[in-house]
């Protein structure tokens, strides 16, 4: 694997070593040592997926609070995802400012999310599946989130939002979260 840190601090985009014959290709997506070498969490204790029938369905965007922080390894793995993360640590010298990549089972990159920060995507082809682990285990009351449109984060979303929870609707804004 191939570790690339991004502009955010302790966030990583991860792209796979392929090696490929006539039958296809065999590429590690994880390994303990290459992630501890890097300073990653090695623990991951629970693995999701989404599927998104849509394009443009927004998920996020979402992050837990302590104790339940979580760090994230998200990967595409069938369609394409426009991923997007937010440092939301205070102390941190990119505060607020977000990171995005495209994310999809033909270039086969992942994106580590460190804890404190908050994460979503939006799709870009029909039956999208999204596939990611964490380091800690979803706790619901430590659940937080901001909505994706907010002023004071400045994404640019590469579609029309098709589809939407109402939950992710109804996040607050940063100006109101002091």
């Amino acid at each position: 694997m191939i570790f690339s840190e991004t502009p955010l601090p302790g966030a990583y985009l991860i792209e796979l070593e392929r090696r490929g014959d006539e039958r296809g290709y065999f590429a590690r997506t994880f390994c303990a040592n290459e992630f501890a070498s890097h300073g990653l969490s090695t623990s991951f204790v629970q693995a999701n997926m989404s599927l998104s029938r849509d394009p443009g369905t927004l998920r996020g965007l979402h992050f837990q609070r302590e104790p339940a922080q979580e760090a994230k390894l998200v990967r595409c793995v069938s369609g394409r995802l426009f991923d997007v993360i937010v440092d939301i640590r205070p102390e941190s010298p990119t505060y607020l400012q977000n990171y995005s990549v495209e994310l999809s089972a033909e270039n086969g990159l992942a994106l580590y999310v460190p804890k404190g920060f908050a994460h979503g995507f939006q799709t870009l082809e029909p039956d999208t599946v999204a596939s990611y682990m964490a380091d800690a285990f979803y706790t619901p009351e430590k659940e937080g989130g901001y909505r994706y449109d907010d002023p004071a984060l400045g994404i640019d979303w590469p579609a029309k939002v098709t589809e939407i929870s109402d939950k992710d609707l109804k996040w607050q804004l940063i100006s109101k979260d002091a």
